[in-house]
């Protein structure tokens, strides 16, 4: 009896410090306690399914499918992808190709509703969203800023030194989808100029207007400097991004100003890119006004948004932006 007791609980203190010493050995992973769980996936809007869903979340007991899907219809493309990543539920609604088929036309309206549907069946796979991540196309809620910057020899002092000064100016240009955009060339920073880049303030505050065509990722600018000797002034751009649908950036190719006559330009409201459409990089239509072919200030342009420019690094001073190279 009594060495049936003993080998009792011996065996039970034997299999305790076994679990003691397997609790210390192997580390705690709650997270293996969620294997073999059967997670319901959130039901997409619009979803065929019969089955009620019970909401987790209290914004999307209060707020219906509808709403929900209006306010997204009233948002931006990149603000769509943030909210994409709040939730499954948003996530899965965003996918809707309604909010993308409608970015995609307004995008790329001058090339009809009937040539997008050719290159999304042809390029695409059918899918709007891809067409809208990866076709390049110029972004029309910001400016484009090149920063350039030159050295200027000062006046000597005294005869001992011969100073030199770092000058800085940058390039603007807003794209609207109608074809046309607004130029600037000037030293003020950006959180200055924004406020001039329409085409109310353009006639007073030295914003031009031209017109532009883009074709594949090569871009076609053209704008008329009105004047005594009107010029010309032909740019080649090329767009590329630092990411997938970003297209945040702008190789300057070739930055050409020569003359025209006044039978050919008749104002700011010409289209000037028809007119010098075919033209040779040398050509010009005025001998007062020489083509010149600029080999500087070729610095790539940099997309800033509307909701960035009064934070952005373009701000700065010059001292303070040395290691600025855009990529």
């Amino acid at each position: 009896m009594t060495s049936d007791y003993a080998l009792k609980h011996a065996a039970e203190l034997e299999s305790a410090s076994r679990l003691r010493a397997a609790q210390f050995l192997v580390t705690k992973r709650p997270w293996l306690d969620l294997y073999g769980v059967n997670v319901r996936p959130v039901a997409p809007f619009g979803s065929l399914s019969g089955k009620s869903v019970v909401e987790t979340a209290l914004i999307h007991r209060s707020l219906p499918d509808e709403l929900l899907f209006e306010i997204f219809s009233k948002m931006t493309p990149y603000a769509l992808g943030r909210a994409a990543c709040v939730c499954r539920k948003w996530r899965y609604t965003i996918r809707n190709p309604v909010f993308w088929r409608n970015a995609c036309l307004r995008a790329w309206q001058l090339n009809g509703v009937a040539e997008n549907y050719k290159v999304l069946q042809s390029k695409y796979y059918g899918s709007w969203r891809k067409m809208w991540l990866f076709r390049p196309r110029l972004r029309t809620d910001g400016l484009y800023v090149s920063r350039n910057t030159y050295i200027r020899a000062g006046v000597a002092e005294w005869k001992t030194t011969n100073p030199v000064h770092i000058v800085c100016y940058f390039r603007y240009l807003r794209f609207y989808p109608s074809g046309r955009f607004l130029y600037k060339n000037s030293s003020q920073k950006i959180k200055d100029v924004v406020k001039f880049m329409n085409f109310r303030a353009s006639k007073t505050d030295c914003v031009f207007s031209g017109q532009y065509t883009l074709s594949e990722d090569k871009v076609e600018a053209a704008l008329l400097y009105p004047g005594l000797r009107p010029t010309v002034l032909r740019i080649r751009l090329r767009l590329r991004g630092t990411t997938a649908g970003a297209n945040n950036r702008m190789d300057l190719i070739s930055l050409v100003t020569s003359g025209v006559n006044d039978a050919e330009a008749s104002g700011p409201d010409e289209d000037i890119l028809g007119v010098v459409e075919g033209w040779q990089e040398d050509e010009t239509h005025n001998p007062d006004v020489p083509a010149v072919s600029h080999k500087r200030g070729l610095t790539p342009f940099v997309f800033v948004p509307f909701d960035e420019v009064e934070t952005s690094v373009l701000n700065l001073p010059v001292e303070k932006m040395d290691y600025f190279v855009p990529g």
